[in-house]
């Protein structure tokens, strides 16, 4: 066997072989191959950016409503392991306003 002439051309050949398997198993599970990425260039910017302003404004939006149910278990926590006679009372001065 002439190894002189196999070893570069599987050098040579792992590279494309590689990328071929690479995108086969991103188009596999569902993700954009590597050649269209590259083209868009930047276009994607664009919309990158689109989506990184929808994605705080998510975020801002979930942690305002973490915040508020924070509040209300502390509020159910401070009912539940208060004895009753106090929150009773604190019920009863509620109402008296």
């Amino acid at each position: 066997m002439d190894w002189g002439l196999i070893i570069p051309v599987v050098a040579i050949s792992i590279g494309p072989v590689a990328w071929v398997a690479n995108n086969w198993v991103r188009a596999k599970h569902g993700f954009e191959p590597e050649a269209r990425r590259r083209r868009r260039g930047r276009d994607g910017d664009v919309d990158g950016e689109r989506q990184v302003l929808l994605l705080s404004n998510e975020n801002e939006r979930l942690t305002g409503q973490v915040s508020r149910l924070e509040e209300r278990i502390a509020v159910l926590e401070r009912i539940a392991t208060d004895p009753a006679e106090r929150t009773a009372r604190e019920i009863e001065a509620l109402r008296d306003r």
